[in-house]
């Protein structure tokens, strides 16, 4: 998603008016007087103090983050307080001989037992057993790219389905795929298997970076060349294709709410836009100056109505509040790379721990095929 040039940007930027900068979306604001019941986490909690910037709230969140910490080459999950409450891998985690370099995104399964991660430079998702700490699959060779049966090149955003399948989207071969349960080769794909990236969907894709699943069942498909996303059935059916409005890369489009889906802007400056099926927006968050976000890749919602996007270069993850367009929570110290507590490096995928996780969230009503 994050590492591919465009082939083409059909779609050039579109000028930015103060009312587009400044709208907000019409929900309620929070009550931050009290602290948010905690969501189930991996690991202990604590009362010492945590690593957050300065102002956090962590009242903002319903429970601890999961970060995929590309460049430390580890997860991490966060409580709302900031500390580190479980991470992978740790000595003794990984087998003889394996490996487990730059996770690009990760996401718990629905029932929260595992994390697929997926590794995108390194051509490989892995799923992880929270508890027992060890990788017990992985689809693609290691540092190994193509095509055929058991290969990937640049996957992206890989999710385990309520019924076992993986799905995924393969950049570099312009495809999108559905893998059965330990499977080791796909049972379905969707789009042609070639190196030439247009978009033509379903029968081509143009650098597809993400399939999410959406509240109706249906998946949203983002295509970083000419700036579209695309909502479509695993079957293969096209139902909308639109291009986010004012954004150069987009990135991991996700349903908000019905109606609302959101997007960031992979460019500098960075930008989280939320927009209908129709492309007209409905909220941007684009600072300038010190504030602004640097090759943002993921923004999700929040059950408050706030925002959690992880920005990348900036390495840091910061929660939004679409009221006041400010950062209200943050983890990570802006610009600074690092591993110590309280530091990310490049972090690139997010997701909620269990029950607020997004897979489980989607699964009651994911299609499936």
């Amino acid at each position: 998603m994050r590492r591919v040039a465009p082939a083409t940007v059909a779609f050039l930027l579109g000028a930015c008016t103060p009312a587009s900068l400044t709208s907000h979306r019409d929900v309620p604001a929070p009550d931050r007087s009290t602290t948010a019941s905690p969501a189930s986490t991996p690991g202990p909690t604590t009362t010492s103090p945590g690593f957050l910037a300065a102002g956090s709230d962590p009242s903002v969140l319903p429970g601890s983050v999961l970060i995929a910490d590309r460049d430390n080459n580890r997860l991490v999950v966060v409580d709302p307080e900031g500390h580190i409450t479980w991470q992978f891998p740790q000595p003794g985690d990984l087998a003889p001989g394996q490996s487990f370099l730059v996770p690009d995104d990760a996401f718990f399964t629905p029932d929260g037992q595992h994390i697929l991660a997926t590794q995108e430079e390194d051509d490989v998702v892995s799923l992880i057993d929270v508890r027992a700490r060890r990788i017990v699959w992985q689809y693609g060779r290691p540092g190994t790219p193509g095509s055929g049966p058991g290969l990937l090149s640049n996957p992206d955003d890989a999710m385990y389905l309520p019924n076992g399948d993986t799905v995924l989207a393969d950049i570099k071969n312009c495809r999108i795929l559905v893998i059965p349960p330990q499977g080791q080769a796909p049972s379905r794909v969707i789009g042609e298997t070639t190196q030439a990236c247009t978009h033509r969907p379903p029968w081509r894709w143009g650098s597809p970076n993400g399939v999410f699943p959406m509240a109706d069942g249906h998946y949203l498909v983002t295509e970083i060349n000419g700036s579209w996303v695309d909502e479509i059935t695993l079957a293969g059916q096209v139902l909308d294709q639109v291009h986010p409005p004012g954004v150069a890369y987009p990135s991991d489009a996700n349903e908000a709410s019905p109606g609302r889906w959101l997007v960031t802007d992979y460019s500098v400056p960075g930008q989280i836009v939320e927009f209908d099926p129709q492309g007209h927006l409905l909220w941007r968050y684009a600072p300038t100056g010190p504030a602004q976000l640097d090759k943002p890749s993921l923004a999700l919602a929040l059950p408050n109505g706030d925002v959690l996007c992880n920005d990348d270069f900036n390495h840091r993850v910061i929660v939004v509040d679409p009221r006041t367009d400010s950062v209200v929570w943050q983890y990570g110290h802006t610009g600074q790379a690092g591993s110590a507590p309280g530091y990310l490096a490049k972090p690139d995928g997010v997701d909620l721990a269990p029950p607020f996780s997004f897979l489980e969230a989607h699964a009651p009503t994911m299609g499936l095929p």
